[in-house]
């Protein structure tokens, strides 16, 4: 390899490096939305002549650049609340970078092979981009953060999120990147067209696409209590705690609805009922629901306690109903080679992670005659779990403790994910959270209300419960599936085929 060739690759590395880590600056809490265009754009630029290794290699310094930028509030959680040291934090936020890096490798190694026959290779690196976005949703249980679609909320492009999800706008994003590569780069006007179409075709579609119910407007009243998280766990402070949270809510009682954040009660209902009863009962009689998080404990002769904990939503007074978390977050709720790596160190031990999934899936919370969707903390980053929720559903309702990412950018991601379901499936979001950012998230997306950040407050709003569906919920991902089928064809179409099949049509 010669002195230009090295530098030549080591110039390549840190261009990808660069583009992905840009991609960050387009979503929350930053919302620069040319860098949902710049990081793609770069990328396809610099794998569209590359074989092989060499775009694995590219797709590899992209992903590092990517993840890197993008989940660096892992490291909070490790170190801050994982009491790990800061070289420790470092080394595993860093392989956790690394590891997930792999998939943009993959991606990459995938289109320069798809690449080779096709006669469109930047639909083809479109087609494949989101391909790795929806594979991202479920593969090892998922981690479907980041997707690039949610740079285009709060742009008139949003409007195709209730026809498609998010993945729609994403392939409305690398479309556009790759088409202006190929005109800026080789003078190819043509491929933005379709890219140009859609964001054309989406001033004309309508954003609102389900209509109020009949029910009379439900009074919501959120608590964020602003736990300390190195104190929510000591068992020494669940009274002080209890009634803590009972005093931020009696002035909000006469509301149809208080919601505590994700495992508000820091125990299970047995330990915690002799402080919580009276309180429940006075809501009771005065016909106001109080929903939580808590965590569920049910026996399990299997288990090695006897017993397995849920992490789950629950119906408290004005109802009785429960859901179980279904998607688990790695380390933070269970230990995967549990056996092996619990004890290592004290973040392979973090209070409650031990949680299970439950023995099958849980359906939307019933509040007397209203269907809530539920989703327990990152849970709202996948869209078909919510949207199976949602069909059925008035409003949609997440609880979370972001408390453990410190005051990173992982709360701004996370509400904006929250914000996107709200939008593909024309529904109201309640987002109750310890510390922020609780939220009311109107039915078009945009946020209604938003309690101030790390303060111990209350926030209240009157919503109506919304009815009908979107062809997101009718429909699923089959838009953008026929979508991505018919450029397909067009990447891979070659006009000499045409001619080709002449010779074998019968001559009578």
């Amino acid at each position: 390899m010669t002195t230009t060739t090295r530098h030549s690759n080591w110039l390549t590395a840190l261009l990808a490096l660069a583009g992905g880590a840009g991609i960050t600056l387009s979503l929350a809490p930053f919302d620069l939305l040319p860098f949902a265009l710049l990081g793609p754009a770069l990328l396809y630029w610099l794998q569209r002549h590359q074989k092989g290794r060499p775009a694995f290699l590219t797709g590899w310094a992209f992903g590092i650049g990517f993840w890197g930028a993008g989940v660096s509030w892992v490291y909070v959680s490790i170190h801050t609340y994982g009491n790990a040291s800061a070289a420790l934090a470092g080394l595993l936020t860093g392989l956790f970078v690394v590891a997930l890096g792999l998939l943009f490798a993959v991606q990459g190694w995938c289109f320069s092979k798809l690449a080779q026959p096709a006669r469109q290779r930047w639909l083809v690196f479109s087609l494949v981009w989101v391909g790795f976005e929806w594979l991202r949703s479920w593969l090892l249980t998922g981690f479907p953060w980041l997707l690039l679609g949610y740079a285009w909320l709060d742009t008139p492009m949003q409007s195709w999120a209730p026809v498609g999800g998010v993945w729609l706008l994403s392939l409305l994003s690398v479309l556009l990147a790759t088409g202006l590569v190929r005109l800026l780069v080789d003078r190819k006007p043509l491929a933005l067209i379709p890219g140009a179409l859609m964001a054309a075709i989406a001033f004309a579609l309508p954003l609102n696409w389900t209509e109020p119910q009949d029910n009379k407007p439900l009074d919501v009243a959120l608590i964020q209590p602003n736990i300390p998280q190195l104190a929510k766990w000591q068992p020494d402070n669940l009274q002080r705690i209890l009634q803590h949270q009972i005093s931020l809510s009696l002035p909000m009682a006469d509301a149809d609805l208080i919601v505590w954040p994700e495992t508000a009660i820091p125990a299970t209902f047995d330990r915690a009922a002799p402080v919580l009863t009276p309180f429940l009962n006075r809501l009771d009689a005065q016909g106001t629901a109080l929903i939580s998080g808590f965590p569920f404990a049910e026996a399990d002769p299997e288990s090695p306690r006897g017993h397995r904990f849920h992490n789950s939503i629950g119906v408290f007074s004005g109802g009785q109903d429960l859901y179980h978390k279904q998607r688990l977050v790695p380390f933070g709720e269970y230990v995967p080679f549990e056996a092996q790596l619990r004890g290592l160190i004290a973040f392979f031990d973090l209070p409650m992670s031990s949680f299970s999934l439950p023995t099958r899936d849980t359906d939307p919370l019933q509040l007397g005659e209203l269907s809530i969707a539920p989703a327990v903390c990152y849970e709202i980053a996948y869209p078909g779990l919510v949207r199976s929720l949602a069909n059925d559903s008035g409003i949609l309702l997440t609880v979370s403790n972001d408390t453990w990412f410190g005051r990173s950018i992982a709360p701004d991601q996370h509400l904006q994910l929250a914000r996107m379901r709200a939008l593909e499936n024309g529904r109201w979001l309640i987002r109750s959270t310890n510390n922020g950012l609780t939220a009311f998230v109107a039915p078009d997306g945009s946020i209604a209300a938003l309690a101030p950040v790390d303060q111990a407050t209350q926030l209240r709003y009157t919503l109506i419960p919304m009815s009908g569906l979107t062809p997101w919920q009718r429909f699923g991902l089959w838009p953008v599936t026929l979508l991505g089928l018919v450029l397909g064809l067009v990447a891979f179409w070659r006009p000499g085929q045409r001619n080709a099949l002449k010779q074998y049509r019968p001559t009578v």
